[in-house]
C-alpha cells in the first residue's frame, strides 16, 4: 500500500472518517509495473494521492536482489507545481515482535526478525525509530516500532534510496 508510506506536512493520502470509522483512499494509481526474474525482482507504482493538495505525484520503486538478500527502494517526491519546503516522513511499520535498534553512528538500523538479522539504511537522511501502533490483530491494536526517513522537500523532484539487507 504505496498511499501509506509518505507523509507530508504532518498529512496522509488518505482520509480517516470517524463518525463511519473507514478509510477513504480516493487515490488514483498512476503507474504499476512489476518484473519478476531469477534472480531480480522490481517493483514500481506511483499515486495522486498529494497532487490536488500540493501538487505532487509519490513514486515507489523497490528492487529485490535474492542472491544477495537486498531491498533496494527509491520513494520519488515530484513535484508538478514547484512547491518547496514542505516536511516529508516515509514510514516503515513493523510487527509487535520485531526488534529495531539506531547504530552508534545513526546512519543505519539494525532488525531483528525472528533471530535473523537485517541492516536498514538511508544516506543523506534523518533516520530516526518511532512509537507507532499495530491494527493487525482483529479488534485490538499493541504498540510497534517504525522505521522513520524525515527531511524537506527542497526540488522539483526529489528521490531518498533506501536499502535493506540481510546480514550474515
Amino acid at each position: 500500500a504505496i498511499h501509506s508510506t509518505l507523509i507530508l506536512d504532518d498529512r496522509s493520502s488518505c482520509k480517516f472518517n470517524m463518525t463511519k470509522n473507514e478509510i477513504s483512499y480516493g487515490i488514483k494509481i498512476l503507474k504499476k509495473n512489476i518484473v519478476f526474474e531469477k534472480n531480480y525482482w522490481k517493483i514500481n507504482s506511483s499515486h495522486d494521492g498529494y497532487l490536488k493538495q500540493y501538487g505532487i505525484i509519490h513514486e515507489r520503486e523497490i528492487e529485490f536482489y535474492p542472491e544477495q538478500i537486498k531491498f533496494i527502494g527509491h520513494d520519488k517526491i515530484v513535484s508538478k507545481k514547484n512547491i518547496k519546503n514542505l516536511k516529508f516522513e516515509i514510514r516503515f511499520h513493523f510487527e509487535p515482535n520485531i526488534k529495531i535498534m539506531k547504530t552508534q553512528d545513526n546512519k543505519s538500523i539494525l532488525i531483528d526478525l525472528n533471530g535473523e538479522g537485517w541492516k536498514f539504511s538511508s544516506e543523506n537522511t534523518n533516520l530516526n525509530i518511532d512509537n507507532g501502533l499495530y491494527f493487525g490483530r482483529k479488534d485490538s491494536f499493541v504498540n510497534n516500532h517504525n522505521i522513520v526517513i524525515s527531511g524537506m522537500t527542497n526540488d522539483k523532484n526529489q528521490t531518498i534510496k533506501w536499502e535493506i539487507t540481510k546480514l550474515k
